[in-house]
């Protein structure tokens, strides 16, 4: 497991920028030390589409969610970049089943992973609270995201577990991470409550949680994406929580 700095994907100021991942201009990021830890961007955020939101109707596949996912060549910018991972969303719910979102988000994430395939670049399809931050966001539960992966079965498209989101929702990380890791490709971290530093404030034990991620065997990255309070300094923050992490 390593570490990765973090940058929220809606690109909000405040947020940890040590390194950025710019896909919409292409601009490869640099590797840089950071104390004992290498930092280098591990994972692309470019808006793919929301499965759940564009596939309401199934006339519209592959002019939306796939169409642009196709057109925009999402996947070829990761890889040429060297980032083995993009992020995509399941989308909100809209008044739509569990059964209609997941046959949706089945549907569309079957059309596009030959691309990520192809490209030995995974899709990671992130699970958000619906509580605090992301109100109606239908992958808002660790069960229906793996419904959703395991049901379209490419080692190609997996889940971004994001523990700050989980921890709100629905609790059990360590757990879920030790049951269902094969199916997870990459983390995020993020102090409960407030998404702010990984303190003595919050309420995870983070070094236990990174032990059980470890203890999994795996070997991708967990990227630190919270919202530093310390403006005058934030990279003392991830500092802290590297050393934190670094089980």
């Amino acid at each position: 497991m390593r570490d990765e700095c973090g940058i929220d994907e809606r690109g909000e100021p405040g947020t940890i920028d040590a390194v950025r991942a710019e896909i919409e201009s292409e601009e490869v990021a640099d590797r840089r030390a950071f104390g004992p830890h290498d930092f280098c961007v591990r994972i692309g955020f470019r808006k793919l589409g929301q499965a759940g939101d564009l596939l309401l109707d199934h006339e519209r596949l592959d002019d939306d969610f796939v169409g642009r996912f196709r057109r925009d060549r999402q996947v070829d910018a990761a890889q040429k970049l060297g980032y083995p991972n993009v992020i995509t969303f399941f989308g909100n719910r809209k008044g739509r089943s569990d059964k209609e979102a997941l046959d949706n988000c089945v549907t569309g994430l079957n059309r596009v992973k030959k691309v990520a395939e192809d490209h030995g670049v995974t899709i990671c399809v992130e699970l958000l609270n619906s509580k605090v931050d992301h109100p109606d966001y239908h992958g808002d539960k660790s069960l229906f995201g793996l419904e959703v992966v395991k049901a379209v079965g490419s080692p190609r498209v997996k889940l971004l577990y994001d523990i700050y989101h989980m921890q709100i929702m629905e609790g059990d990380v360590i757990r879920t991470i030790r049951d269902h890791h094969a199916w997870i490709a990459h983390y995020h971290t993020g102090g409960v409550p407030g998404r702010h530093e990984l303190d003595d404030k919050q309420e995870l034990n983070w070094r236990a949680v990174c032990q059980a991620i470890v203890d999994t065997g795996f070997e991708g990255y967990v990227a630190h994406e919270f919202v530093p309070t310390n403006k005058a300094d934030p990279l003392s923050s991830l500092r802290a929580a590297a050393a934190l992490c670094d089980v």
